[in-house]
């Protein structure tokens, strides 16, 4: 999660991968509706993607591709209900990291196995931002850390729920410069965000189109990005790296999967078609706006990132004690 997908980028030699060849693909896919299944709650990132990228296809294939939001247990449900479906290509999963990546470390038990998904495409890729509250004592990152050192556990964060994006680079952070934050987790963006507006909050990790617009408005402080480098849309902001916290980056990416042993060929097509899609400058610019970046990819490469990205998180939540049940 904290890299911009370098192992897709690097694999592939470009922004946006080459798909499959399309001459296994399979003429006569698609013959239905497609459903895409969301495992969150409507209006979040995932979801915005997930409905332009349906859009694109039903205009693209003549067949209609409709989203259902399936949101709980940290995208688990989600997950689950697509995991069991007929593997032919007409029920898709559009997922945040924590059901393909953290939640196999955060639960006892999970009725799918993440591992078994057939990766589609990296969606899109989201910077997370490091803001607290308008009347927080720090005004800067190292300011944020005297603060902490000088005041251990006093400080409290905000998360979309447990094990989720914002709470495991909360604890990241906190592990990397060896400071103690207090979690307060919540069901869902919106919640954490109004709080730390009406003060109720210390601080939050969190990607950048949910909090960007209160940064502007005067109504939170943004001390870093966690990105290498500086956000466009904020560029008087430091990376988190440039205000004194060396190697430390997070984003938030989103992923679209197909059921375990969904043929090759089927996945192949929707590969090509949904990178194909994501390179359409209407698509770029609209994207862009909302400050993601459009990534696609190779299946075999999303799913080593994948692999990659589920025992780096494994390593935090084992350290930091994480159970989500």
């Amino acid at each position: 999660m904290f890299r911009i997908l370098t192992a897709i980028i690097a694999a592939a030699g470009v922004l946006l991968a080459t798909a499959a060849s399309a001459q296994q693909e399979p003429a006569d896919y698609p013959g239905r509706t497609i459903r895409v299944v969301v495992s969150a709650p409507a209006g979040g990132g995932v979801d915005i993607v997930a409905r332009l990228v349906a859009d694109r296809l039903q205009q693209l294939w003549g067949h209609p591709v409709v989203v259902e939001n399936r949101s709980g247990a940290g995208g688990n449900l989600g997950a689950e209900l697509v995991a069991q479906a007929d593997p032919d290509g007409y029920t898709l999963l559009a997922a945040q990291p924590a059901p393909l990546t953290t939640n196999v470390s955060l639960y006892k038990k999970l009725n799918f196995d993440p591992a078994a998904f057939e990766p589609i495409a990296i969606m899109t890729t989201i910077p997370n931002a490091l803001v607290v509250r308008k009347e927080f004592p720090a005004n800067t990152v190292a300011e944020l850390l005297a603060y902490a050192k000088a005041n251990p556990g006093k400080i409290n964060y905000g998360s979309q729920g447990t094990g989720t994006t914002p709470h495991l680079t909360a604890e990241l952070f906190a592990r990397m410069t060896g400071t103690q934050l207090t979690h307060v987790p919540y069901r869902g963006t919106a919640a954490a965000v109004n709080d730390l507006i009406a003060g109720h909050l210390d601080l939050l990790f969190m990607q950048i189109d949910a909090v960007r617009e209160h940064f502007q408005a005067g109504k939170i402080k943004m001390l870093a990005v966690a990105t290498h480098e500086r956000v466009d849309t904020v560029k008087d902001v430091p990376t988190a790296i440039e205000a004194g916290v060396p190697g430390f980056t997070s984003d938030t990416w989103n992923a679209i999967v197909a059921p375990p042993k969904t043929p090759a060929p089927v996945v192949a097509k929707l590969n090509r078609a949904i990178v194909t899609l994501l390179k359409r400058p209407d698509v770029t610019e609209h994207l862009q706006k909302l400050n993601m970046q459009p990534i696609g990819g190779k299946p075999e490469d999303i799913r080593k990132f994948v692999t990659e990205e589920t025992a780096r998180w494994a390593e935090v939540i084992r350290a930091a004690g994480i159970t989500a049940n």
